[in-house]
């Protein structure tokens, strides 16, 4: 599950592919299934979240490892980087950085019975 809290633990990946509208939806769809069929059974993973722009000319996945290492080993994993050169080949750029976030705001709703 992602975790998004202030100066959090997890390594998180925001990576922006751009690309021609009629192929976002088979970038989102590798991706979906790399994060199925691959990273997910990775050491240290702990989620991905898979969103299309409206326009369809991004696609961003926004991933969370325990730590940066785990993120490194990830990258250096063979099976890994045939999915990663799949979901490279599909797009115009990528722009892959690792984040952490600097501040949270919550909104809360209450039911009162």
């Amino acid at each position: 599950m992602t975790t998004i809290a202030q100066h959090s633990q997890y390594a998180t990946l925001i990576n922006v592919f751009v690309v021609e509208p009629d192929r976002a939806a088979d970038l989102a769809a590798l991706l979906v299934e790399a994060t199925e069929n691959v990273m997910r059974h990775r050491p240290g993973f702990r989620s991905a979240n898979i969103h299309v722009s409206t326009d369809r000319t991004r696609v961003l996945n926004y991933a969370q490892w325990d730590s940066p290492e785990a993120y490194g080993a990830m990258l250096a994993d063979a099976d890994a980087r045939v999915h990663m050169e799949q979901a490279a080949s599909l797009a115009s750029s990528f722009d892959p950085h690792l984040y952490t976030a600097n501040r949270c705001t919550r909104t809360f709703s209450f039911v009162i019975r």
